[in-house]
């Protein structure tokens, strides 16, 4: 059935130049030129210092910083080094573009220091079981967030919150938070992170809804090692991306595992919860994961590729405007086309490796239709009773109106995308796993039932 459908859509595009091709994406605030030019005068007046987008330099500034020397696994330096200079050659960063990368590869490094320092403080910390952890795989907007959450709702699992996404590792005085003797920062820095975020694209919250206590996804954890694909959402590095496509990721995982159990000390909870754990990063990396996390239970979400294509490329335009004044829609569209192609062809050459009874399959449009049924049949794979879990999951569901008020709309024509291509380079996948193909890929819309 699905193969007459995929024929059908393409009979029906085939040859013919699709109206929404001519649709333009959304561009960037005026807010991110206004706070361009700002800081090209300061650097030109020299209130701003010059740019230092060298290794070198920034490991420097972050020893400086903090006084520390101990970056644990030099093994990030490898990647650390294609980044940038794939940043410097390709991505063509604006002056607040640069300014914001100078200050995110800071603050990574600042925390690789701190990691340490608290390894050294607390060894206890490394000797901490991730047991069976639940990790959700699928392609990028392919509902992942939505299941993250709703079993995040389950207070017998551990999950990330969106502030230790974006600052995962405590500062040195983290001890007296523990002691009661003051507040951790890590909260209101975030929230202050998600403001400005909200000023230079107010489509942000509409995307990807989330606020400082939200469940998120660990791919700040893989960033810690200069890793994974949120680099390719925000900047054009597509030299770094290949890079990444043909190394092994695996000290990457291991220092994402670290992280999680220096999390889990920090949150003082029971080392015996299991980890909810998802981001589309896994689908390139499955081998790896699962030699760091080897009795991982992994939950698959799929969706239409249309909607999965569409969505991903206006995901990643909405990063790449605020920091570059050069992205092309065309190329975004064909990168996360092609992107996600590599994503699923890798995930299905993984699973012949993993015992099905460690894996479900979950769609999309399950979860829309029927989402308590759905979340059911995956507490059954789970071997575990929901009723528990249900009052958080109806509170997350009514948090979720609050959190995403906006449509998030996009379209494969803003991207030079035709659907028959898409179906055409996604069919296998489409048919492995028996996902619903309607007559066309309509936009997201906002709401309860499109949260992910």
């Amino acid at each position: 059935m699905q193969t007459v459908i995929i024929r059908t859509a393409k009979r029906r595009i085939q040859g013919a130049k699709l109206d929404e091709q001519t649709i333009l994406p959304p561009r960037r605030t005026p807010f991110i030129d206004v706070v361009d030019s700002a800081i090209a005068v300061g650097r030109k007046v020299g209130v701003i210092a010059p740019p230092r987008m060298t290794k070198g330099a920034l490991l420097d500034h972050a020893r400086a910083a903090t006084g520390l020397e101990d970056f644990g696994d030099t093994w990030f330096e490898e990647p650390m080094d294609v980044l940038l200079e794939s940043v410097r050659k390709e991505a063509r960063l604006n002056h607040a573009g640069t300014l914001a990368a100078e200050k995110q590869f800071h603050h990574v490094l600042r925390d690789r220091l701190y990691t340490q320092m608290w390894f050294e403080r607390h060894p206890e910390i490394l000797a901490r079981p991730i047991p069976h952890p639940v990790v959700i795989v699928g392609p990028m907007r392919s509902g992942t967030t939505r299941l993250h959450r709703l079993l995040s709702a389950d207070r017998r699992f551990a999950h990330l919150r969106s502030f230790e996404t974006i600052s995962p590792v405590p500062r040195p005085e983290f001890e007296e938070v523990l002691a009661g003797r003051t507040d951790d920062f890590r909260p209101k820095l975030a929230a202050r992170i998600m403001k400005v975020a909200r000023l230079a694209n107010p489509r942000t919250l509409s995307i990807h809804p989330t606020g400082p206590f939200e469940p998120e996804e660990e791919l700040g954890l893989l960033v810690a090692s200069m890793w994974g694909m949120k680099h390719e959402a925000q900047w054009t590095v597509p030299s770094y991306a290949r890079w990444c496509e043909g190394e092994d990721a695996t000290p990457a995982y291991r220092h994402m595992a670290n992280l999680l159990r220096l999390i889990g000390w920090s949150q003082q909870e029971s080392s015996l919860r299991p980890w909810i754990l998802k981001t589309p990063q896994h689908m390139l990396d499955l081998p790896a994961l699962l030699r760091v996390f080897p009795d991982a239970r992994l939950i698959f979400t799929h969706r239409d590729p249309r909607q999965v294509v569409g969505s991903a490329a206006s995901l990643a335009w909405n990063q790449t405007i605020i920091y570059s004044d050069h992205a092309e829609p065309g190329k975004v569209g064909r990168e996360w086309l092609r992107k996600t192609e590599l994503m699923v062809s890798r995930m299905i050459e993984a699973r012949r490796a993993i015992p099905k009874e460690r894996m479900i399959d979950v769609h999309y449009d399950e979860m829309e239709r029927d989402w308590p049924a759905t979340m059911g049949r995956i507490y059954r794979f789970l071997g575990l009773d929901m009723e528990s879990a249900l009052p958080g999951m109806h509170d997350y569901i009514e948090r979720s109106r609050a959190l995403k008020r906006t449509p998030h709309r996009y379209s494969l024509g803003e991207f030079g995308l035709v659907e028959d291509e898409v179906l055409e380079r996604l069919g296998d996948y489409v048919r492995l796993f028996d996902i619903p193909i309607g007559e066309s890929a309509p936009e997201e819309v906002s709401g309860l039932r499109r949260t992910g």
